[in-house]
Formats: C-alpha cells, sequence, structure tokens
C-alpha cells in the first residue's frame, strides 16, 4: 500500500527511506510490496511460523491501521495461503 513521503525519515517522519521504492512525486511504498511473491523489505522471519516487523516502530500509516482479524488481515492471509488468525 502507498503513502506518503512525509512518513520518510528523510522529510520528516519515521519511515527508513532506504526500505521504501518511489511511487509518485507525494506517494511510496514498502520495497518488495510490488513483487510477487510480495515480501516487506522490513518482514523478518518465516512466513507461515513465525514473523515480525523490523521497523514496527517506524512503520507506514498503511500498517498501523490493518489490525489482527480484520477483513483486510484475513485477505493477506489467504493471498499468501494462511488460515485466519484464531
Amino acid at each position: 500500500m502507498d503513502f506518503s513521503v512525509h512518513e520518510l525519515d528523510t522529510q520528516g517522519g519515521s519511515v527508513p527511506e532506504g526500505l521504501t521504492v518511489e511511487v509518485t512525486d507525494t506517494t511510496c511504498r514498502m520495497r518488495g510490496t510490488d513483487h510477487v511473491p510480495t515480501r516487506c523489505a522490513a518482514l523478518t522471519g518465516t512466513l507461515g511460523q513465525a514473523v515480525a516487523c523490523g521497523i514496527y516502530e517506524w512503520r507506514p500509516n498503511p500498517c498501523r491501521e490493518l489490525e489482527a482479524h480484520s477483513d483486510a488481515c484475513i485477505r493477506a492471509r489467504l493471498r499468501h495461503g494462511l488460515p485466519p488468525l484464531e
């Protein structure tokens, strides 16, 4: 998901710019989220076993808005072949 360049650490925000790619002059996204298979550059661990966000405290707004057990969470997990959280 895209977010404002103003969230980048180089623009006064907290998201490390080195982990992002420019989409437009005003938006960017986390590196790896526009590839297939999708894998955010900040994701650590093994999918389906144990993963974590390596920049959790500095993550962009789209990541902050995604809540466990939400419809968006369920859809994301299904895209990766994972069952909904229990």
